[in-house]
């Protein structure tokens, strides 16, 4: 069994140890946070080893119980996946280095921090026994989900998106916008197009970002200019093929992520969290060479599948692809609650937020 240590509990955080700990292969060693909130409590309670990332003094004053520093996490860990805020991994990387531990960071950190930017779907051979790698966010791992199979496929001449944000996550109280909608930002490429190009470096893509006053799933206008002229229906089912992309039935009447969300917590979903892309079917359009479409990305947990296959690459355990995404769905539960590609339902089989 693989140790992963979790350093910072967190909207991923919590996400990622809980997706750990429904892995076969693996077991969560253990869990850093700085101050002992309500997160720290749900870690102590789910039976997380607790480890203090700032001393133990307040946790003690909290009756929080920790195993110990997080030096000592990551001394217990065989891999850590570091899921604090944008910056901090940067800060920490030097602990992971001193220890000669594996780290992954997320896609707040900048590329260079890793030896790799990390996509299961796209370059997973890349991360296989290396020191550190960075799961891009979680925009730039929905694109990076799509373009794969196209780029095989077809071939990609240009790709252009506009990306719809919504302006923060449910528990982000200190964000916004509250009333407006903003280019963000004005200048043409938002970071996402450079993003993408840290996992397709010859790709020729521009994107365009905006901010709405919403904490529900991002949004995205895709438009790829494709080097071969496949049919709709051809390019429909090519992506109904990939396990972490769900077309969503017309048949469904979603016609929003306000939707999107309830159907999923309906479908008993832990946290209604959606890991899948999720793709609006009636979008897809192809119209000689351009395809465009509407997917729809949870910015709290689609990234957690890429993690866990991160994992797998730098421990040298799974070689391929493949195999560990095989894995890591099926024991996560990726495709199931839904309903299949041809809108016929599918068995609910939630696992219960654990």
């Amino acid at each position: 069994m693989l140790h992963v240590g979790i350093n910072g509990f967190g909207t991923i955080g919590k996400r990622v140890a809980d997706a750990v700990r429904v892995q076969p292969d693996m077991t969560v060693a253990g869990v850093a946070k700085r101050s002992p909130n309500f997160e720290a409590t749900i870690a102590d309670d789910r039976g997380y080893d607790l480890y203090a990332a700032d001393g133990r003094e307040p946790f003690d004053e909290a009756d929080l119980a920790t195993a110990g520093t997080v030096h000592d996490l990551i001394e217990t860990s065989d891999v850590v996946i570091d899921t604090t805020p944008s910056g901090v991994g940067a800060a920490n990387a030097s602990l992971y280095a001193d220890h000669d531990t594996p780290a992954i960071f997320q896609g707040g950190e900048d590329a260079d921090l890793a030896d790799v930017s990390f996509n299961a779907r796209a370059n997973y051979e890349k991360a296989v026994g290396a020191d550190t790698a960075r799961v891009v966010s979680c925009n730039t791992t929905g694109l990076s989900r799509l373009l794969a199979p196209l780029k095989e496929s077809y071939g990609v001449e240009k790709s252009r998106v506009t990306l719809v944000r919504r302006g923060a996550d449910p528990g982000q109280t200190g964000r916004g916008p509250i009333n407006d909608t903003l280019p963000d930002p004005v200048e043409i490429p938002s970071h996402h197009g450079p993003d993408v190009q840290t996992i397709f470096p010859d790709l020729d893509i521009d994107t365009m970002g905006m901010k709405v006053p919403t904490t529900q799933m991002h949004t995205h206008s895709v438009n790829v200019t494709l080097e071969s002229e496949p049919t709709t229906e051809e390019v429909t089912s090519l992506l109904a093929d990939e396990s972490r992309l769900f077309l969503i039935p017309e048949t469904l009447g979603i016609d929003g992520a306000g939707k999107l969300k309830e159907y999923t917590r309906d479908a008993g979903r832990p946290r209604g969290d959606v890991w899948e892309n999720c793709i609006w079917a009636e979008s897809i359009t192809v119209e000689g060479r351009d395809l465009y479409l509407f997917q729809a990305i949870h910015q709290e947990a689609d990234v957690v599948p890429e993690n866990i296959d991160a994992v797998r690459a730098l421990s040298e355990r799974t070689a391929s692809a493949e195999k560990s995404i095989r894995r890591t769905d099926e024991a996560l539960g990726v495709g199931r609650g839904l309903v299949e590609h041809d809108g016929s339902p599918q068995r609910v089989d939630s696992h219960a937020d654990d």
